[in-house]
């Protein structure tokens, strides 16, 4: 097994068992034994599970943009309806898959680590914001065109799309059911219509 393929295999197996159980009940044991690889190789590439968890989330950021960048809510010619097929797209992505499968590796570390690792918050911060800064191109051109007076910023309306997504998750994983995370991205929707002043389409 190469060197590279020993660190994306420990990689991986940060991001499903962090996703599934937390941050805190994940042990570096249990890490070893999902990626099928020894205590010496894990050491080998990360000096600790926080430094193994600060890498994790560059490497959820560079999966997840790969994903994003190449989904279909980027093709309609109007900014404002791409931004309506983004939240379709998060709705979407819920269906079918437990937990794990869709909820975020940041919200859930950046929730047990704000206030204790410096190091994964600042990683998780800078993943959320990233991701939202994807989304103000979209939403300032949407404004231009459909709110050129509205008193917000393109900047603030992204960071609160995640704020709702992030928050719906924590309500999915309180009552164990993607339901209440789908059901705050339709009313996310809704907002944005309302917003922008447009009709809601059903």
């Amino acid at each position: 097994m190469s060197p590279s393929s020993v660190r994306t295999r420990l990689l991986d197996a940060a991001t499903h068992l962090v996703r599934a159980q937390g941050y805190a009940a994940t042990s570096v044991d249990e890490l070893c034994a999902h990626a099928g690889v020894t205590k010496g190789a894990f050491f080998h590439h990360f000096k600790s599970k926080e430094d193994l968890a600060v890498a994790a989330a560059k490497h959820w950021a560079e999966w997840t943009s790969a994903l994003f960048e190449q989904a279909p809510y980027h093709q309609p010619a109007d900014p404002l309806e791409r931004l309506l097929a983004y939240v379709d797209f998060r709705i979407m992505i819920l269906d079918g898959r437990s937990l794990p499968e869709f909820t975020c590796l940041m919200g859930t570390m950046v929730q047990e680590t704000f206030a204790t690792n410096p190091a994964i918050r600042d990683a998780c911060e800078a993943s959320i914001s990233g991701h939202a800064a994807t989304l103000v191109k979209d939403i300032a051109e949407a404004k231009a065109k459909y709110a050129p007076y509205a008193e917000w910023s393109p900047g603030s309306l992204a960071l609160h799309t995640q704020a709702v997504i992030q928050g719906g998750f924590i309500l999915a994983k309180a009552k164990n059911d993607a339901i209440a995370a789908a059901e705050g991205m339709r009313h996310l929707r809704r907002y944005i219509e309302l917003l922008f002043k447009c009709e809601e389409k059903e």
